[in-house]
């Protein structure tokens, strides 16, 4: 037999009982899908998918919106490389 040891994870309830239900239908309980992941992360070195936000944060969405106004703004100075611009900042 398997050399095993418990560990505990504290979880909302309700996405236990989602994450219960949906592996039940799979026909494997929580704590196999858990040894599944866990597995998989030994396999791939990491996460076995992609961990990322697909929805930017208010303050990335701010920025680009002003960016965006920027950007449409014929009233805002124009500089034609980074040098002109960093000499207009030194003045």
């Amino acid at each position: 037999m398997a050399n095993t040891t418990n560990f505990s994870v504290r979880m909302d309830s309700d996405i236990k009982k989602q994450c219960e239900a949906l592996y039940g239908e799979l026909g494997v309980n929580l704590t196999t899908a858990i040894n599944v992941f866990l597995r998989q992360s030994l396999r791939v070195g990491g996460f076995p998918f992609d961990v990322r936000m697909e929805q930017p944060n208010k303050e990335t969405i701010a920025a680009m919106l002003e960016a965006e106004r920027i950007a449409r703004d014929p009233s805002v100075k124009r500089y034609t490389d980074v040098e002109e611009a960093l000499r207009t900042l030194k003045e």
